[in-house]
């Protein structure tokens, strides 16, 4: 009877591998023929699906960092998805609509300087609170971090409620944030040549050299209202993240604690996409809404195909960001607490790894990828309230195509999902293009489930 059965399973899996084998030789000659049959046609499919297939791996790579670390899928990502787009609309829309309207909600901004200010402050406790309370006085390190934490919520109130200004009243921040950068790889450049001899010096230089280039920066911001767009790119991927690691913290830490079942946790993501997708409408109304015109709109011509260079551009951030969550992941000490704790979380709490606050940059990682994501689709097509979904589900494809759990697959998987799809509505209407991704999606869950590249 056992021989019986595994005969049959043996017989099954064999049938299983000649239909894969059928369906990818038939899948090639289709592709092959027509390419024959219209080659500059078939580069234009090629650039579309280069550009959509560089969106939809931004979106696999912050899904997998996240599923891989706390194995468990986060819906919150489409809803960060739709933060980042309609975050730029928000900041520029009079730029979008051409001055007819501004889009402007006092209880949004009092909402998002409200989770500034609590993520300031839990930040700070974590970093110098705990170091500090034994040296110092409590109260005074506590009343001094509600001051930091109530300043960077108004700061935040400031800089969504005079978004025609956005430049100037960012350029404070990116000053800082230009000096911080380049003391800090002055700092360590230098240390590497002079040792530890000259340590007074290389903090001197650093110092100044931060504070000169931090200058330079913020006086460029505020003398250039062109960077008022790209500025809004940052700040709304920035939110999307603080959001994340808000909602990670405050509730998913706690519910992670008392439910040990990867169900519940969908379903409460599931509910805060939803809530935050009829918030969306709530704010924005449900028509789509176009986005300001950026750099490169004009097509240029490569060969019979043409591609805009905000399409290859998407393609570069693509890139910058897989090899940028690449060193991230195998170069620093971060990355190998975020791999400790995706191979035994509980085995990383004993050898003293803060789980719940790398945890936390995790999901901030996320939530930053998921919105730039959104902000590129959002460019190269328009915003919608329902895009959020759509683009979460996009990426679940291309992580499973790929090999869920996998960096490699997940930039894999999106690319591959993008070419499939363009080519997929070759001889079919546009519409049909979720319907391919679907279809894709039944095929490597029936013959692929581990995806082109499974995770070991």
């Amino acid at each position: 009877m056992r021989l019986r059965s595994s005969r049959t399973f043996w017989s099954g899996d064999r049938r299983g591998r000649l239909l894969a084998a059928a369906l990818v030789t038939a899948v090639i000659a289709y592709v092959g023929w027509k390419i024959g049959e219209s080659p500059s046609q078939a580069l234009q499919f090629g650039f579309n699906g280069l550009s959509v297939g560089a969106i939809y791996a931004l979106l696999a790579m912050g899904f997998t960092i996240v599923y891989s670390t706390v194995w468990f899928f986060d819906l919150y990502y489409g809803a960060s998805a739709a933060i980042g787009a309609y975050g730029v609309f928000y900041l520029r829309s009079k730029d979008a609509l051409s001055g007819l309207h501004s889009v402007h909600n006092a209880y949004v901004n009092v909402l998002f300087a409200s989770v500034v200010a609590g993520v300031v402050a839990w930040i700070l406790y974590e970093t110098l609170y705990r170091r500090l309370s034994h040296r110092y006085n409590r109260e005074v390190l506590l009343a001094a971090g509600g001051i930091v934490s109530a300043a960077a919520g108004c700061y935040t109130l400031a800089v969504l409620h005079y978004t025609e200004n956005l430049n100037v009243v960012l350029s404070p921040a990116v000053g800082c944030a230009a000096a911080l950068a380049t003391a800090w790889l002055v700092f360590k450049g230098l240390e590497r040549v002079v040792g530890g001899a000259g340590r007074r010096i290389v903090v001197g230089v650093a110092a100044v050299m931060g504070l000169a280039v931090g200058a330079f920066a913020a006086l460029y911001v505020v003398g250039e209202p062109g960077t008022r767009l790209y500025l809004s790119w940052v700040l709304s991927c920035l939110l999307a993240g603080v959001v994340g690691l808000a909602l990670y913290r405050g509730l998913y830490a706690h519910m992670r604690e008392r439910a040990r079942s990867p169900l519940v946790m969908l379903v409460a993501t599931l509910g805060i996409l939803l809530a935050i997708s009829a918030a969306i409408v709530l704010v924005f109304g449900s028509p789509a809404r176009p986005l300001p015109d950026v750099f490169g709109s004009q097509p240029r011509e490569i060969w019979g195909g043409t591609i805009k260079d905000f399409n290859l551009f998407t393609v570069g951030v693509a890139i910058v960001a897989f090899l940028g969550l690449l060193f991230l992941l195998k170069r620093t000490s971060l990355g190998r607490a975020i791999r400790a704790i995706g191979d035994d979380e509980e085995v990383s709490k004993v050898v003293g790894i803060n789980t719940t606050v790398v945890i936390s940059i995790v999901f901030f990682i996320g939530a930053v990828y998921a919105a730039l994501a959104g902000v590129l689709s959002g460019h190269d097509t328009a915003i919608q309230p329902r895009m959020g979904l759509l683009l979460l589900l996009k990426g679940w494809i291309a992580s499973v195509v790929g090999g869920i759990g996998n960096l490699y697959g997940a930039a894999i998987g999106g690319l591959a999902l993008g070419m499939v799809e363009q080519f997929g509505i070759w001889d079919l209407a546009g519409e049909w293009r979720d319907v391919i991704s679907f279809v894709l999606l039944i095929l490597f869950l029936s013959f692929w489930p581990r995806g082109l590249l499974p995770r070991r």
